[in-house]
C-alpha cells in the first residue's frame, strides 16, 4: 500500500467520523444570472397543485386561473421582512418594496417624525449614522457567557449562590453548555478540515503532474489510465469525493464556513455592536441604526421577499405568491444571533408603520431580553397584525425545545395572530418534511415549501435553497394573496383559514427529523409533527376565505 493511499484512508475515515461526507443542507446554492441556468424542476415548484401538477405546491397558479382571473384585488398588503437585508433594487422586485410616502428622499431629517431618518423603504437596525454596518454577530449564548462568567465562572455548586441569583445562575450553565459543545465541534471539525486539506493538496499535484497542467477537469482525471499506482490512488479519491458532493469551491466554503464560527460566532472577544454603541439591555435606547435596508448580507432577505412579492408573469426570475403587495425592509439580522431590542423595535415600527403582516424567518435558543419582544409581539396583536415564524432548522421537536422569538409569553399566554411553519419538501412520501426542519404537534402550525427551493439572490440573480425560513414567506405569501381580497378578514380569521384550509395527509407516514442525523430519523404520521397535520395551500385559503366573508355580510 503506498504512503499516500494510506494518508487518504485515514483522512477519509476522520471525515466521516466528522460527519463531512455531507456539507450543510442549509447553505444556498452559488446564485446565477438567470432561472434557466438551474434544474428547471425546481423552479416554481411551490406554486403546483398536488392533484394536477403531482407536486406537492401550494395551488397558487390554480388560485389565480381559476378563482382570481376576473377579480381585482380591494386592498394593497404591507409585508415587513424583518431580515438579514433585502436587495430592493431587484430587477424581480420592482414595484413591490414598500416606500415611505411621508419621507422626503435624503435630506437628512425626520419628515414625518417617526424617529427615524430617511427612512425611505424601512429601517437598518444593524448599524449607525456613519452609514457603517454590523455583518457578523456572536451566538446569544457567548454574550450571555461573557456577561454571566465574571459573576459564576468559580462557582461549584447552585447552593453557593444567592435564591434570587439561581435563575440567572442556571442560565449561565446552559451558556457555557451550549458554548463548550459548539466550541468544542468547530475545534474539531478545523483539525479535521486541515487534514483533509493535506490531503486534497497532495492529490491534486500528483494529478497536476501526470496531466502536465494545473487546469483540468474531472473528466480529465475520469480518463487517467496509468501503471502509476500513485495516479490511480490519487485519481479514484478525488473522483469518490466527488461523487459524494464534494468540491473543491465546497469544501472552501466549508472551511471558511467553520473559520467563521470559531472567529467570530463563538469569540468572546468579539464584540461588533460597539460599531452602534447603543445598550443593547435598554429598550428606550433607540437613537441607533440608518437608513440602509440592502447592508452588507442581503443574501437571505432577498430570497425571503421574492418568494412573497416576486413579480409574476414577467418571463423573468419566479412567480411571486402576491401580487397586490408591498415589502417592507426592515434589517435586524446579522450572520450570527440576532438581538431582542432589535427586533422588538422591528416588530413596532413595522406595526407603526402600516404593515399587516410581520414575516420572522430568524431564531435563536436563548432570549434575554424576552420581554421586549413579548411586548412588541402583543402589539402587533392588538394592532390586527399577523405574525408569520420559521420554526427553525435544528431538527428538533419545538413541543420539547423552546426556540425564540416565540408566541409563548413569559406569562404563559399565547398570541394569536401567530404562525408557525416547518418546511416540506416536493413529493409525497417518507421524506416530505425537510430532514432539517423542526417540528412540534402542539407549536408548529403547518408545513410550506422549504426544501429545493428556487428564489431571488442579490445583483439580478438567482438560486436554490433550503431552509424554514423561505417556508415562512410562503405562508405569509398566501396570506397577502388572501388578505388582498379579503381585507374584511381579521388578522385572527386569517390564521383560522390559513390553518383549516391546509391539505392534509391523514395515511402519509414519514421519517420525521432528528438532531442526531439523518441515520437516526424515526417514522410518524405526518398529522402528528403540527397542529394542523397539514401543508399551507393558497386555492382552499380563497375558497374559505370567500365563504367566511359571505357568511358574515350574511350575519350582519
Amino acid at each position: 500500500m503506498t504512503i499516500l493511499k494510506k494518508t487518504i484512508q485515514r483522512a477519509s475515515a476522520s471525515l466521516l467520523l466528522a460527519g463531512f461526507s455531507m456539507f450543510p443542507v442549509l447553505a444556498q446554492d452559488d446564485p446565477v444570472a438567470s432561472v434557466a441556468e438551474l434544474d428547471q424542476t425546481y423552479v416554481n415548484w411551490h406554486n403546483l397543485d398536488p392533484t394536477q401538477d403531482r407536486i406537492q405546491g401550494i395551488s397558487v397558479n390554480k388560485a389565480y386561473k381559476e378563482l382570481l382571473a376576473n377579480k381585482k384585488t380591494k386592498k394593497t398588503i404591507v409585508v415587513a421582512v424583518i431580515d438579514s437585508g433585502i436587495d430592493i433594487f431587484h430587477e424581480d422586485l420592482k414595484g413591490k418594496i414598500w416606500t415611505n410616502q411621508k419621507e422626503v428622499a435624503g435630506n437628512g431629517q425626520d419628515d414625518d417624525q417617526n424617529g427615524y431618518v430617511d427612512d425611505m423603504h424601512g429601517w437598518g437596525f444593524l448599524g449607525n449614522a456613519k452609514g457603517e454596518n454590523i455583518r457578523y454577530e456572536t451566538y446569544e449564548y457567548v454574550r450571555l457567557l461573557r456577561k454571566l462568567a465574571p459573576a459564576y465562572q468559580n462557582v461549584s455548586s447552585i447552593k453557593e449562590v444567592p435564591l434570587a441569583q439561581q435563575p440567572e445562575y442556571k442560565t449561565y450553565l446552559l451558556a457555557k453548555q451550549a458554548y463548550d459543545k459548539e466550541l468544542a465541534k468547530y475545534k474539531e471539525t478545523k483539525q479535521t478540515l486541515a487534514a483533509f486539506e493535506e490531503v486534497l493538496v497532495r492529490v491534486q499535484n500528483v494529478l497536476a503532474t501526470h496531466l502536465q497542467t494545473k487546469e483540468y477537469t474531472l473528466q480529465d482525471v475520469q480518463r487517467i489510465s496509468t501503471p502509476d499506482q500513485n495516479v490511480m490512488n490519487a485519481r479514484a479519491w478525488l473522483i469518490s469525493r466527488y461523487s459524494q458532493g464534494l468540491t473543491v469551491e465546497s469544501f472552501l466554503k466549508y472551511k471558511e464556513h467553520t473559520d467563521t464560527f470559531l472567529e467570530k460566532h463563538l469569540n468572546l472577544e468579539f464584540n461588533p455592536r460597539a460599531v452602534i454603541a447603543d445598550n443593547p439591555e435598554s429598550i428606550t435606547d433607540t437613537q441607533y441604526g440608518n437608513s440602509d435596508v440592502v447592508g452588507p448580507r442581503p443574501t437571505h432577505g432577498t430570497p425571503v421577499s421574492g418568494l412573497i412579492a416576486g413579480l409574476r408573469g414577467n418571463n423573468l426570475g419566479i412567480d411571486g405568491i402576491a401580487e397586490d403587495v408591498q415589502i417592507m425592509a426592515l434589517r435586524a439580522v446579522p450572520e450570527g444571533d440576532e438581538r431582542d431590542k432589535d427586533i422588538a423595535l422591528a416588530i413596532r415600527y413595522a406595526v407603526d408603520n402600516g404593515a399587516n403582516i410581520i414575516n420572522m424567518s430568524f431564531g435563536k435558543s436563548f432570549s434575554p431580553q424576552k420581554s421586549f419582544v413579548d411586548e412588541a409581539v402583543k402589539y402587533a396583536e392588538s394592532k390586527n397584525v399577523l405574525l408569520v415564524h420559521a420554526a427553525g432548522n435544528e431538527a428538533t421537536d419545538n413541543d420539547k425545545v423552546t426556540h425564540y422569538p416565540s408566541r409563548v409569553l413569559n406569562d404563559g399566554s399565547q398570541i394569536k395572530t401567530w404562525i408557525e411553519v416547518g418546511a416540506s419538501s416536493r413529493m409525497l412520501g417518507k421524506d416530505i418534511v425537510g430532514v432539517f426542519s423542526n417540528y412540534g404537534k402542539q407549536t408548529v402550525d403547518l408545513f410550506a415549501p422549504g426544501v429545493d427551493i428556487v428564489s431571488l439572490a442579490p445583483e439580478n440573480k438567482y438560486g436554490k435553497m433550503d431552509g424554514t425560513s423561505f417556508s415562512s414567506p410562503v405562508v405569509s405569501g398566501v396570506a397577502a394573496l388572501v388578505w388582498s381580497h379579503y381585507p374584511e378578514l381579521t388578522a385572527a380569521e386569517l390564521k383560522e383559514i390559513i390553518l383549516k384550509s391546509a391539505t392534509v395527509y391523514p395515511k402519509e407516514t414519514v421519517l420525521y427529523p432528528s438532531s442526531g442525523g439523518e441515520s437516526s430519523r424515526n417514522k410518524a404520521k405526518f398529522t402528528d409533527l403540527s397542529s394542523t397535520g397539514g401543508i399551507v395551500n393558497a386555492y382552499n385559503a380563497l375558497v374559505l376565505a370567500e365563504k367566511t366573508v359571505s357568511q358574515k355580510k350574511s350575519k350582519s
